[in-house]
């Protein structure tokens, strides 16, 4: 049984020494131990020091040197524009008080995909399309700081077996929908709903 113990940046994965890859999730990359089976058919135990989020473009370090590379699966997600960059940072707010996980890019914002707060992001002026495409939240991308080394701080991953090997590694492409999905379960265990509502932004707690 293949065994990986470590893992490598992507800005430090060198080409010719990935063996194979797998297609994971958000969540998948959470985690810090357990078997994962890669595109080529691998079977790994993985089991690593601490459980921070990998990124697509790490990879995993096989104990023969052989790197397994790490791919983002597409998820069901929303994006979410605004009228300007002093509205989106607004919404980006109404995001973080409701401790949603929030991916930020240059002109959107990207949560998993959720019905109710769909409609209270619209009622606030939001622009919401539904899509499909990685997720990377603010904050769950650890693989490319000070502790994100083979050098003893190492990065988790969970019990993750049989993804859909469809995906190629340019993600970055979303797949744009126009109907909103039900909401996604938590992951990594932050992305709770504490009940906020109304339509001018102002929340309470049930």
């Amino acid at each position: 049984m293949l065994h990986a113990h470590s893992f490598v940046p992507a800005r430090e994965v060198e080409p010719k020494s990935i063996a194979d890859s797998v297609v994971l999730t958000f969540e998948d990359r959470c985690q810090r131990q357990g078997m994962v089976h890669t595109v080529g058919g691998l079977d790994i135990v993985v089991e690593l020091a601490e459980a921070p989020a990998l990124a697509h473009g790490d990879a995993y370090r096989l104990e023969d040197g052989r790197l397994i590379e790490i791919v983002a699966e597409a998820e069901p997600l929303l994006e979410i524009k605004g009228r300007d960059p002093l509205h989106l940072m607004r919404l980006a707010w109404h995001l973080g008080d409701r401790h949603r996980e929030t991916e930020i890019g240059p002109k959107w914002l990207r949560i998993r995909r959720d019905a109710a707060i769909a409609e209270v992001l619209k009622e606030l002026g939001a622009r919401v399309v539904a899509i499909e495409g990685p997720f990377q939240p603010e904050g769950g991308d650890h693989s490319h700081d000070a502790h994100g080394h083979d050098h003893g701080h190492h990065h988790g991953h969970g019990h993750k077996h049989g993804h859909r090997h469809e995906h190629d590694h340019g993600h970055d492409h979303a797949h744009h929908h126009h109907d909103h999905g039900p909401g996604a379960a938590c992951g990594c265990g932050h992305d709770h709903e504490h009940g906020h509502q109304g339509k001018d932004g102002h929340h309470g707690h049930d």
